[in-house]
């Protein structure tokens, strides 16, 4: 037996010991007349009697009120069964969708309706799967039945993440523009899928600037970074390639890093030269080579001498002392000295080059070069047996 029982026991005992010792005391008389009734009773049995008449009417009262209240009970028994299946349905859908089985997720999500507190919860999980299942029509009706203002913001992105999923570009940036919170926008995942819908618009400025943005919270591979970087800035330079100070404003506006890229400065050189601008596509080569020594940096380099070659040959034998066995310099040594009409300068570089070479489109191009530097000097038996040698080489690729 547990304490409690014990401790009523004990006052069990208690109040039987006080009316055993009151009952002894009986001296009062109780005397009911109703005519042509008489009752005597003694006093301690007319309380012991008002006791349990007080009883007796209390019971029947909470029965009577148990009988009335009754379908109050049932209803309200009812509606929290019904809630709880209703979370228990969310909790399935939740569990359905995110192992794969969309079909079931959305159907325990209508399921989980019956609670109109589930209806946003629901919604987003059913448009989730529908999604995926590439219902897209469906989606759309899942997101709009979303009407709580408090799950406005939460519809709203994740429309916008679904419809950049979808390749919905358009749809995604029109979602994030209606999201009314001041720092809604600049949120990390809105950001990221901004830059995913700025993607696939070719919106090439934006995408540079939501990168940048991206980069300097860590919210971004760096990998990931830089290559988005190279590609939004090449594309930004091609739809430049008729305007050389657009060009030009353009690459000054980019960081230094994007600058020092290997491969954006010879595309911003090649755009360059291909404008008649020599003297910048050199100058954006030779900031470009002293930060990344590059090998297509190297072979465009011969490219922006324009009409006279001797500063650009000056600067490549200063290179030469630091790289004295690069073979893509020497290439671009022997290419110079050919613009420049230096035939023995050349031929020594070029067939250094060719020596050096330690792939065979390099050695290709050495061979075609010396073929025209001794077509230049009228030999043409040399000239053919490099361009022989050229072609096999060719063959071999």
């Amino acid at each position: 037996m547990t304490i409690r029982g014990l401790i009523w026991l004990a006052l069990l005992f208690a109040v039987a010991v006080a009316l055993a010792t009151l009952g002894r005391f009986d001296m009062g008389q109780v005397l009911l007349i109703y005519p042509p009734y008489r009752v005597d009773l003694s006093m301690n049995l007319f309380v012991v009697g008002l006791v349990v008449l007080f009883i007796v009417l209390y019971m029947l009262l909470r029965i009577v009120r148990n009988i009335w209240g009754m379908p109050r009970r049932v209803a309200a028994y009812r509606a929290r069964a019904r809630v709880a299946k209703a979370h228990a349905a969310l909790r399935e859908a939740i569990n359905n969708l995110y192992a794969g089985r969309f079909s079931r997720a959305e159907k325990s999500a209508r399921e989980a309706l019956a609670d109109a507190g589930n209806k946003g919860a629901a919604g987003l999980i059913a448009a989730n799967a529908t999604q995926q299942m590439h219902e897209y029509g469906r989606r759309d009706e899942w997101l709009a039945g979303i009407d709580a203002a408090d799950w406005q913001e939460a519809r709203l992105m994740a429309m916008a993440d679904m419809r950049a999923d979808a390749h919905d570009a358009d749809g995604a940036l029109a979602a994030l523009g209606e999201i009314q919170s001041g720092q809604g926008g600049k949120r990390i995942h809105a950001q990221q899928i901004a830059l995913r819908a700025q993607q696939q618009l070719k919106h090439w400025a934006e995408v540079l600037k939501l990168v940048r943005l991206l980069e300097k919270r860590e919210a971004i591979h760096p990998a990931v970074a830089v290559r988005l970087r190279q590609l939004a800035a090449e594309n930004l330079l091609r739809e430049r390639r008729h305007n050389a100070q657009a060009l030009l404003e353009l690459w000054h506006s980019l960081s230094a890093v994007e600058r020092h890229s290997p491969r954006l400065a010879d595309l911003a050189a090649e755009l360059l030269i291909a404008l008649n601008r020599p003297q910048e596509a050199r100058k954006i080569v030779e900031e470009a080579l002293a930060h990344n020594w590059d090998a297509r940096l190297l072979r465009r380099y011969p490219e922006t001498a324009g009409g006279d070659a001797l500063p650009l040959i000056q600067k490549a034998e200063g290179w030469k002392k630091t790289h004295p066995d690069d073979a893509d310099l020497l290439f671009a040594l022997g290419r110079l000295c050919l613009h420049q009409q230096l035939w023995g300068k050349s031929q020594s570089f070029l067939e250094a080059a060719l020596k050096l070479a330690d792939n065979e489109p390099l050695k290709i191009r050495s061979h075609r070069a010396l073929a025209k530097l001794h077509e230049q000097l009228g030999d043409a038996a040399k000239a053919s047996e490099h361009y022989r040698e050229s072609a096999l080489a060719m063959n071999v690729v």
